[in-house]
């Protein structure tokens, strides 16, 4: 028996136990057997406590059954997936995936409390009034990911799941397997990524490895269990998975499989057979990891743009030109590596949705190049801007970001003009009610005002010409948002007015009526222009004076 130390724990290599494929092949080994590969991990106090306690119920079920004479085959309990890779990578995980050999995890999970009810184990094994949690299901949800009912618990304070071993058959219209009970190595075998495929086997304290995930993980490497294209074929979604985890671990991808991630065939399954809301959901847990930047460099690498970012439902749709889309992403990146006080990234990305939402406009980016669409009937409302369309329909964005992105479309011109200005050292430099009220507008509707501006850098730098450079391009916004921190207007749209609608119609000696919006906007410009000042008998004034103007009766 041979052994090596990687990563810290103890490999070790059983050469006389070789697997036959039962469900097809290893993707970089066709027609071969492997060795069994195993592992030793060092649990914690808490992950030891639940050990003990699982291992403790599931004698005891094999004991009533051996009782009972229904005793088939002694109940085998491993923890599997990402827990497993997360521990041996050194990063502690709360969430344990529970598979079990010969029972469903709602029959295994429902003898857990009559058994921790016992006296005995109670006290064999430390159980406190707060350390087993309420059992429930998690019902099937394939466009979740969820092909399997589950049963959950909060156990010692860890979220634990409960299910049984399974293997699966694809139909070619479909990526919602069909399941039934299957052996480890057939359950290792239907993961996406080999690195996912290990299993904890709590009676031996033992890693298992039926598929080479120890040998990846030591190269880095994500690799599909199986033959790649197949892979994907059966379950397209898998795609965007590899990235996710390849981003995340900032591990490499498997060349067979980056060779077919982007064959036609699989991007065309990929808009059939997967739900946009399923695609947004990986996309989303891509940008709000700790490496959004080499997901979408993936994306653009292995040609995925397309398809993701669309309207699958229209044949009509314009293409983007993304020849120049990396200088987007690339250019958050490099952005979001200066956060010092007055830096471009620190003064517009101001929190973690900031942050999120700063990825998904480096992503739609390439839509702005394209004009909007005319409305369908003279006069009749405009639809959506593409941008906008893209997102909401390519990836279910919410609401609130789709709004910011309208928003960022629709005052980008506006916000490059008032930037062009200040590089210009335009007359109306100092006046701080321009401005104010400017800023005020882009943020009246969907808020996020910074973002929309960070949106038309972003644009500004992805269309730059080879004869400007990326720093020109942002030493001229850098000038633009220190020029508003000069004037004191970045917080515009949180200055409360001096007086409301009421107070002010009662100030003039009128009733209230359509002319107090345009009236209160006056209100707002003479105090931006008047920085300090709290009494507002010249904001009122002012209105007077434009009576006329104003349409005050």
């Amino acid at each position: 028996m041979l052994s090596r130390f990687v990563h810290g724990f103890v490999f070790k290599t059983r050469t006389a136990c070789l697997m036959k494929r039962k469900l097809g092949t290893i993707a970089t080994e066709p027609n071969k057997r492997i060795a069994m590969t195993t592992a030793t991990i060092q649990l914690n106090e808490r992950e030891t406590q639940l050990k003990n306690l699982l291992v403790e119920v599931a004698r005891r079920i094999d004991e009533q059954q051996a009782t009972a004479g229904t005793l088939k085959e002694p109940l085998v309990l491993r923890w599997a997936g990402g827990w497993v890779r997360d521990k041996l990578l050194g990063i502690e995980s709360h969430d344990i995936d529970t598979a079990i050999n010969t029972m469903t995890g709602e029959d295994f999970a429902s003898r857990i409390a009559d058994i921790c009810a016992v006296p005995e184990v109670k006290q064999t094994h430390h159980i406190g009034d707060d350390d087993l949690g309420r059992l429930y299901k998690v019902a099937k949800n394939p466009e979740k990911s969820k092909h399997l009912e589950t049963t959950s618990a909060k156990l010692f304070g860890l979220d634990v799941d409960f299910v049984n071993l399974r293997k699966e058959t694809y139909a070619e219209d479909s990526r919602n397997p069909q399941m039934e009970f299957g052996t480890a190595e057939e359950d290792a075998l239907r993961r996406d990524a080999t690195v996912n495929a290990l299993f904890y086997n709590l009676q031996t304290d033992q890693v298992e490895d039926f598929t080479g995930g120890l040998r990846d993980m030591e190269k880095k490497l994500i690799r599909t269990p199986l033959e790649p294209f197949q892979t994907f074929m059966d379950d397209p979604l898998r795609v965007l998975r590899l990235i996710r985890f390849a981003s995340r671990l900032e591990f490499s991808i498997d060349p067979a499989a980056e060779a077919v991630m982007g064959d036609p065939r699989v991007l065309e399954a990929l808009k059939l057979k997967i739900s946009r809301e399923r695609i947004g959901i990986e996309l989303e847990k891509m940008l709000k990891g700790d490496h959004p930047c080499e997901s979408l460099r993936l994306i653009d690498r292995l040609g995925l743009y397309h398809t993701i970012w669309t309207d699958s439902s229209r044949t009509d749709l314009p293409t983007p030109d993304i020849s120049n889309w990396s200088a987007a992403y690339e250019c958050i990146e490099t952005l979001a590596r200066n956060k010092t006080p007055g830096s471009i990234y620190s003064l517009l990305v101001r929190s973690e949705e900031g942050a999120y939402f700063a990825w998904c406009l480096a992503a739609i980016a390439p839509w702005e190049q394209l004009p909007d669409e005319k409305p369908k009937k003279e006069g009749g409302k405009p639809p959506p801007p593409l941008p906008t369309l893209a997102s909401r329909e390519g990836v279910r964005a919410p609401n609130k970001l789709t709004d910011v992105i309208t928003d960022a479309h629709r005052h980008r011109a506006a916000i490059v003009a008032l930037k062009d200005a200040v590089r210009d050292k335009a007359p109306y430099l100092q006046e701080r009610d321009r401005f104010g009220m400017a800023i005020r507008s882009w943020d009246s509707r969907s808020g996020h005002w910074r973002l929309q501006v960070l949106y038309a850098i972003l644009f500004d730098v992805m269309m730059r010409t080879p004869q400007i450079s990326r720093e020109e391009v942002l030493l001229e916004w850098q000038a633009f948002l220190d020029h508003l921190e000069d004037l004191d207007v970045m917080d515009a749209p949180s200055i409360k007015r001096l007086l409301d609608g009421t107070q002010l119609a009662k100030a003039l000696g009128v009733k209230p009526g359509k002319w107090m919006a345009k009236a209160l906007d006056v209100v707002m410009e003479w105090q931006l222009r008047h920085k300090g000042v709290t009494d507002p008998a010249g904001a009122v004034e002012e209105v007077r004076s434009r009576r006329e103007e104003l349409q005050i009766p």
